[in-house]
C-alpha cells in the first residue's frame, strides 16, 4: 500500500511526546489520500488538511529549537494569547487537523477490520459514513452535513479505492489490507496521543462550522 507505507509515522517515545518536525513531515503526505475517495467533496478535507499543516510548520520555523514537541506549541501558545486560547494560531489549526486524521484512521481502521454493507461489499460507504459520522460530523453545521451526505452516497468501490491507494497497482486485498494495519500502528499512536493532550490541557473546542 505504497500510499501509506511510503511515508510511515514514526514509532512515538515512550512518553507520548509527538515531535513537531517528525509529525509534520509524515503528515504532509497524506492528503492525496482524500483523491482515493473519488468525490471532489472530499477535496475540502484535503484543504482544510494541508491550510492547518501549512500553519502549523509556519509557526515551527520561527522557532523550532524551541517548538521541539506539539505540546511545546500548545503550551506558548497559551502563554502568548491569555484568554484567546486556544481559539488561535498552531493550536486551532491542530484542533481541526487532528479531525481530519481522525477520519483517515477511523476509516481505514474500519476496512482493516472487515466491516462491510452485506447487500452491497464492494462499496465503502459504510465504512467512510462511519468515519464521518465519528470524527467530523458533529462539528458541521447542517449545510456542511448534507454536502458530505452527497459525498458518502458517492463513495466509490472497494476495490478501485484499494488499487488507488496502492498507486494504481493491482494487489490482493488481503496484502492490501494487511499494509493498512501496519500504518494505523504509528499512525493510531499519534492520533491518539494528540486527542489526549488536547484533553489534558483543556484545548479541545466544540463550535461548528
Amino acid at each position: 500500500m505504497s500510499l501509506l507505507l511510503d511515508n510511515q509515522f514514526p514509532e512515538l517515545p515512550p512518553e507520548r511526546s509527538v515531535h513537531t518536525a517528525s509529525f509534520l513531515e509524515a503528515v504532509s503526505h497524506l492528503p492525496p489520500f482524500f483523491d482515493c475517495l473519488g468525490s471532489k467533496v472530499f477535496s475540502i478535507i484535503k484543504s482544510d488538511i494541508n491550510g492547518n499543516i501549512t500553519k502549523i510548520r509556519a509557526v515551527y520555523v520561527k522557532d523550532p529549537g524551541r517548538y521541539v514537541t506539539l505540546q511545546d506549541i500548545l503550551e506558548a501558545e497559551r502563554e502568548a494569547h491569555g484568554a484567546e486560547w486556544p481559539k488561535v494560531g498552531a493550536t486551532l489549526a491542530l484542533m481541526w487537523l487532528k479531525r481530519g486524521l481522525r477520519f483517515i484512521q477511523i476509516l481505514l481502521q474500519s476496512l482493516a477490520d472487515g466491516d462491510r454493507d452485506e447487500s452491497n461489499p464492494n462499496l465503502i460507504r459504510v465504512n467512510v459514513t462511519k468515519a464521518y459520522e465519528q470524527a467530523l460530523k458533529r462539528y458541521h453545521g447542517w449545510i456542511v452535513q448534507k454536502i458530505f451526505n452527497a459525498a458518502l452516497i458517492a463513495a466509490p468501490y472497494r476495490s478501485n479505492f484499494l488499487k488507488a491507494l496502492s498507486k494504481g497497482e493491482e494487489v490482493k486485498e488481503e496484502d492490501c489490507l494487511a499494509n493498512v494495519r501496519h500504518f494505523l500502528v504509528n499512525y493510531t499512536a499519534t492520533v491518539d496521543a494528540i486527542y489526549e493532550m488536547y484533553t489534558k490541557l483543556n484545548a479541545e473546542l466544540d463550535y461548528t462550522v
